[in-house]
């Protein structure tokens, strides 16, 4: 129980802060962050939370990471379910955390987006369904050979946090403009609920491509980070 409250409070965390610097800070004017903060915030959300929480759960905060672990032979299958269950409560948690205190400003409305991942006409850039599908299958995928591979017992030791959190922020300083960078089913389906019409009806779309980037890069780094030749 306590690796599934780990991972409930570190997704908590990563929403919180990630979903959470688009929603109030990155349009603030003159002081606005941007999305370039707010690819920091997402990888510094997890940064923190692999060095506050990774020696208790592994700090997966990503159901698509927890399912390509799997995949690579690096997770058991009977936590599995609860893992990812844990994360989407505790993503859905922080977004109503979130939806609370955006509600405190005059003439906030969720609807709008609530820094919802969405396709077409609902992409930030106006990118549609395939470009989207095929961005967060490859981003996906090389986060999870970054994941594995930084948490290989021969990298060196300590460095995983940084290079994971680096990560994530390259990848969402790539691709903002296409979905406003879901790589995570539990992020996705938390402010999809209180976005409430098309985010919900395109959600699907932010599910499928993690997970299958996520096992496409599991079996890529099992064949290159094979300790055999």
């Amino acid at each position: 129980m306590k690796q599934y409250g780990a991972e409930f409070f570190g997704t908590f965390w990563l929403v919180l802060g990630g979903c959470g610097s688009a929603v109030l800070a990155a349009g603030y004017p003159m002081l606005g962050i941007g999305f370039v903060g707010v690819s920091l915030a997402f990888g510094l959300t997890v940064l923190t939370m692999a060095y506050a929480i990774g020696h208790i759960s592994g700090c997966h905060l990503n159901p698509a990471v927890s399912i390509g672990l799997f995949v690579a032979g690096r997770f058991p299958a009977n936590k599995l379910l609860p893992y990812i269950a844990a994360q989407v409560i505790g993503g859905i948690a922080a977004a109503g955390v979130l939806y609370l205190i955006a509600s405190g400003k005059v003439g906030f409305d969720a609807s709008k987006g609530f820094a919802s991942n969405g396709f077409g006409e609902h992409s930030p850039d106006g990118y549609g369904m395939h470009a989207a599908m095929l961005i967060e299958m490859v981003l996906t995928m090389f986060f999870l050979i970054v994941i594995l591979g930084a948490t290989d017992k021969r990298a060196p030791a300590g460095f995983a946090p940084i290079a994971i959190g680096l990560c994530l922020t390259l990848i969402h300083l790539i691709s903002i403009p296409v979905t406003n960078t879901s790589v995570n089913p539990a992020r996705s389906t938390a402010v999809a609920l209180f976005q409430g019409t098309w985010a919900i009806e395109q959600l699907w779309l932010f599910w499928i491509a993690p997970i299958v980037g996520a096992v496409a890069g599991a079996m890529v780094y099992k064949f290159i980070g094979s300790s055999e030749d």
